[in-house]
């Protein structure tokens, strides 16, 4: 019985001891296991935060309303000159009562015609063009300027005539009697009807210096069809902005004694040729208008 109760007393012994073994051996085991659980959390959250995709932005219905925010008055802002609203140029002033610094006796306004020959001893310089051609040396200036803008707006004007000789135009005279002979007229009448197209030596224009012909390249025929050339509108519309005039406008050859010359520019003066094309007159009643202020 004694060795009975002595191995009774063993075995439960050796159970304790194994079971604090056991009590030992399980904290770590536990505490381990608790560690490794939370940083394997821990781990969890930052691989999902960095693989996170961000919302796609809200669509404007869906969107919160910001507060408003009372706007600063600004000062009125001033523009550029570049971003300045296109204004129209004012009107030209009217004409005035009087001529102002225009002159009947201004050497650019010599009235020349079958009435009033070119005066004993008038003398002047010229300026030699191309071809052959020459012009008074005061009105060179803005004829090249006036044929440099023609010509920039693509056109392509010709001088066909300018200064003459009192030889040269008495050939030219003489030679449309003859032709006007050949044709069945009186020398008379041929002597007359002369005189309307090629002036009367002495009483030329183009014996001033101061008269052109010009003509488009591609219509170089001096007849009445001129006008509707593209050089001939150009020139109707802006030869009196660089002094010229059409010296012999259709309508007014009882004025003037010439026929119609829709190709025949005379110069007078960048102020002489405004108020002639604004009052609509030839330059034999500019003149008139002019000595009677």
């Amino acid at each position: 019985m004694a060795r009975t109760n002595e191995s009774g007393n063993s075995l439960h012994t050796h159970r304790r001891r194994c079971r604090k073994r056991v009590r030992r051996t399980r904290w770590p085991l536990t505490l381990f296991c608790m560690c490794f659980i939370l940083s394997a959390a821990v781990w969890a959250l930052h691989a999902a935060k960095a693989v996170s995709v961000p919302m796609s932005p809200l669509d404007p219905s869906e969107q919160l309303e910001e507060p408003e925010i009372p706007e600063v008055p600004k000062a009125p802002e001033v523009p550029e000159p570049s971003e300045m609203p296109e204004v129209d140029p004012p009107a030209p002033d009217p004409l005035p009562e009087d001529p102002g610094t225009v002159s009947p006796d201004d050497w650019q306004l010599l009235l020349v015609n079958r009435w009033n020959p070119i005066p004993d001893g008038y003398t002047f310089e010229l300026t030699q063009l191309k071809q052959g051609h020459a012009v008074d040396a005061r009105a060179y200036p803005d004829l090249q300027e006036m044929m440099d803008a023609c010509r920039a707006a693509g056109l392509d004007p010709k001088i066909c005539s300018s200064y003459r000789t009192q030889d040269k135009q008495q050939e030219l005279y003489e030679n449309k009697i003859q032709r006007l002979m050949d044709e069945g007229y009186s020398y008379e009448r041929a002597v007359e009807e002369a005189g309307t197209v090629v002036a009367v030596p002495g009483t030329s224009e183009h014996q001033t210096g101061l008269a052109l012909d010009i003509v488009d390249a591609s219509y170089q025929i001096l007849d009445e069809e001129q006008e509707n050339t593209q050089v001939q509108q150009w020139l109707m519309e802006h030869s009196w902005e660089y002094g010229f005039v059409l010296r012999y406008p259709n309508g007014k050859s009882e004025t003037t004694g010439i026929i119609y010359e829709p190709w025949h520019y005379r110069y007078v003066g960048r102020e002489a040729a405004r108020e002639m094309t604004e009052l609509g007159l030839c330059l034999e009643e500019y003149v008139a208008w002019l000595s009677a202020q």
